[in-house]
């Protein structure tokens, strides 16, 4: 069992977990509407993406699931960005 810095074991999840996570969010929501970031104070993890240094290893699992650069670009940050724009527009 792979654990973090704490006073108690956690299982971590693997990142081919995390992707079938983000392949659920997909079909549920569509593209559109699904997107990922890193949690920086260090209360999260993912076997296989421990810190902000491996999350390429996240793209490399979507890619070989058949994700497009598209598909990536809105997933990390394309749709969370339209989102913002939307919003500011309503406000205006």
């Amino acid at each position: 069992m792979k654990t973090l810095n704490r006073d108690f074991p956690v299982k971590l999840n693997t990142l081919a977990q995390f992707a079938d996570h983000i392949d659920h969010a997909v079909k549920i929501a569509g593209i559109d509407h699904v997107g990922i970031g890193t949690d920086f104070d260090g209360g999260g993890g993912v076997v296989g993406c421990l810190d902000a240094s491996q999350l390429p290893a996240i793209t490399a699992e979507l890619i070989q699931r058949g994700y497009t650069q598209a598909d990536l670009q809105k997933i990390w940050g394309g749709n969370t960005l339209r989102v913002w724009r939307d919003i500011k527009k309503a406000a205006a």
